[in-house]
């Protein structure tokens, strides 16, 4: 989904500069930006680690000049901050092949939460200095169950309720700097991740899969491209009194009751 975005906005204008924990995965992704005509380049990147940033953020400074876009992507899930079943039942206690909430484990819940709220505030620490001084976007990518927790997995929708807890909070912290800063709230999006969860090998959809879908009044899964026009609204003029929103693409997902 970043990948796209960042496309996006290259197609916008935009001079785009792409971190990954990986250098190799930075760089496709920029060179691919480069051979359709845009700007960009690729920098490795550690989120958790300050020290990573700031050498990112002077490789950028350097090549691209001062950040004035910022999109905060770094985020997932992990299976020990996941339960097996969506509802606990007593002799659930006895089988030892089910992971319960009481065998969810702190240091797979403290990844989660690591990646993707403080994957969100390091990177804004760094970059959004440049900001201060001219003004402009951050975006963080929450989640439809930052809103309605999803069952099977507290740890991940803890986390992205964070995430919208702290783009509210520093849409007023920056109000007087001229930065804004608002959230993406998708719905179910068919990735990498979580293909296993949702398709079957054959690509028929999982039991959960099916759940998602028919609770999904535009019966579908959302797709990258989805995302790119609230992202850009969200970068430009048109959104100039627009700040500590989150935005739901989700296909209706939030609307529907179930009934």
């Amino acid at each position: 989904m970043c990948s796209t975005m960042a496309n996006a906005l290259s197609k916008a204008g935009a001079k785009i500069a792409v971190l990954d924990l990986k250098a190799e995965n930075a760089e496709k992704v920029a060179d691919e930006i480069n051979k359709n005509g845009g700007q960009a380049i690729g920098v490795a990147c550690n989120v958790l680690d300050s020290a990573s940033l700031k050498a990112a953020h002077e490789q950028v400074s350097e090549r691209l000049g001062p950040c004035d876009i910022l999109i905060n992507g770094a985020g997932g899930n992990h299976p020990l901050g996941t339960t097996s079943k969506e509802h606990l039942f007593p002799e659930d206690l006895e089988n030892s092949e089910l992971k319960t909430f009481f065998d969810l484990d702190p240091d797979g819940i403290k990844f989660v939460f690591d990646l993707n709220f403080i994957g969100t505030l390091l990177p804004t620490q760094i970059f959004a200095k440049d900001m201060v001084q001219n003004g402009g976007s951050i975006i963080n990518i929450s989640s439809m169950n930052a809103f309605t927790p999803l069952t099977k997995i507290p740890a991940y929708s803890g986390a992205k309720a964070a995430v919208s807890n702290f783009t509210q909070w520093l849409a007023v912290h920056f109000s007087k700097v001229g930065i804004r800063v608002n959230a993406l709230a998708p719905g179910f999006f068919l990735t990498e991740q979580n293909r296993t969860l949702l398709t079957n090998p054959d690509g028929s959809l999982t039991t959960r899969g099916n759940t998602i879908i028919s609770h999904t009044p535009m019966s579908r899964f959302g797709t990258a491209d989805d995302l790119s026009g609230t992202l850009l609204w969200l970068c430009g003029e048109g959104s100039a009194f627009v700040t500590g929103v989150v935005i739901p693409i989700d296909g209706g997902f939030s609307a529907f009751s179930g009934v």
